[in-house]
């Protein structure tokens, strides 16, 4: 006599099988505090300068299709056969130039970065008697510490709310779009999801301004003005920008408004894109070649500063800082000074902190709700009335 099979029934008799001798990623405790869990993110650093760890980083980097928008079958054997077999010796190079005992100096900052926000974020909550409010960690994009491991540590502390910052002031699907999309891929494996959001630019941010305006103050005033301040921001491909990426329109507002708090005049300002990979046109102007006009031009004093970079890293140290204060001197300038990024500075750290706060308003006021000892003793009765262990 034929037997018949529900469709479903094989399948989850396998999946019985392989996981009954497993304990489950997570287990709920009953009457625990949950928290709001904050996942600052960035791009990311290779593990050292050494030339095969800088492989491997650009090999992630470079085989992410936000970031790379070539029919894969094309750039598979282009990434393979030309830029893995070249690339990676002169990027570990360059890296070797602002590398130290204690890592990249992207990841340093990094740290410090989420040190002060956790810091910041318990003195809130203790504030409003909830020390433990936030939970904050930190997850790169390409490289080690992962978006995935930050992730885990974020459940592992009961985080039931979560809340993505990716450290990219001007949304671009190259960066924001990439980075939750690792978010998303790592939360298909969870169970239990948490709520998400995700804060995709902070470009015209009023704390974020202000932050990058005093910035260029202090420096001006231990340095001296300068007769042309540039923006330069991180390039990305024209073609991007024609499918619709709205990154150029943002840096490009950052900079007007940064310019409206310096009060600068528009001969005094200007707004340049850098790092372009590649012969297909990027964003225009290209900084390397604004200093060399401007220096032609008989500006002899340029001070730079990135403002779509949160953290000052090989991009900005050893490119902007190095690399494009020689072409500016050798086009016949004499004083170049480089702006360093926001990094940990506590104007920074306290728009980031306000940022953050502005995004979870009404969970925080649930967190406190639910989260009163009373509250839990009750939750923890229902359950284990219900039979669940305590």
């Amino acid at each position: 006599m034929p037997v018949s099979y529900s469709p479903f029934s094989i399948p989850a008799l396998k999946f019985t099988r392989q996981t009954a001798a497993q304990p489950p990623i997570f287990a709920h405790a009953h009457g625990e505090p949950d928290c709001i869990g904050v996942l600052l993110t960035n791009i990311g650093s290779p593990d050292s300068a050494r030339t095969a760890d800088v492989r491997r980083y650009l090999k992630q980097f470079l085989s992410d299709r936000r970031v790379i928008e070539v029919p894969r079958i094309i750039w598979f054997w282009v990434l393979h056969l030309i830029i893995l077999t070249t690339r990676p010796r002169k990027t570990a190079a360059a890296y070797q130039k602002v590398w130290r005992e204690d890592g990249s100096p992207l990841l340093r900052i990094s740290i410090r970065q989420q040190r002060k926000l956790q810091q910041r974020l318990a003195q809130h909550g203790a504030s409003i008697a909830a020390p433990n409010l936030f939970t904050v960690q930190l997850g790169m994009r390409y490289g080690n510490p992962s978006i995935q491991a930050a992730l885990a540590k974020l459940r592992a502390a009961g985080a039931r709310r979560l809340l993505v910052l990716p450290l990219y002031p001007q949304y671009s699907a190259t960066t924001t779009a990439s980075a939750f999309d690792a978010v998303c891929a790592e939360l298909s494996a969870w169970r239990w999801l948490p709520a998400v959001r995700l804060i995709n630019h902070y470009h015209d941010h009023p704390g974020y301004l202000r932050a990058l305006a005093n910035r260029v103050r202090e420096y001006r005033k231990m340095h001296g003005g300068s007769e042309l301040l540039l923006m330069s921001f991180h390039g990305l491909p024209q073609a991007y920008f024609t499918a619709g990426d709205p990154y150029h329109c943002q840096c490009w507002k950052t900079a007007r408004l940064l310019a409206a708090q310096l009060q600068l005049e528009d001969k005094d300002w200007q707004v340049s894109f850098q790092s372009r990979l590649g012969a297909q046109p990027w964003l225009q102007p290209y900084t390397a070649q604004t200093l060399t006009a401007a220096a032609q031009a008989g500006i002899r004093n340029v001070q730079v500063i990135c403002p779509g970079f949160s953290a000052d890293c090989l991009e900005t140290l050893e490119e902007t800082a190095l690399k494009n204060g020689d072409i500016f001197r050798r086009a016949g300038g004499t004083k170049y000074g480089y702006i360093p990024c926001l990094n940990d500075h506590d104007e920074h750290i306290a728009a980031l902190t306000d940022l953050i706060l502005d995004n979870s308003g009404n969970w925080i006021n649930d967190w406190r709700a639910q989260q009163t000892a009373a509250n839990r003793r009750e939750q923890l009765r229902r359950a284990t009335a219900m039979g669940a262990r305590a």
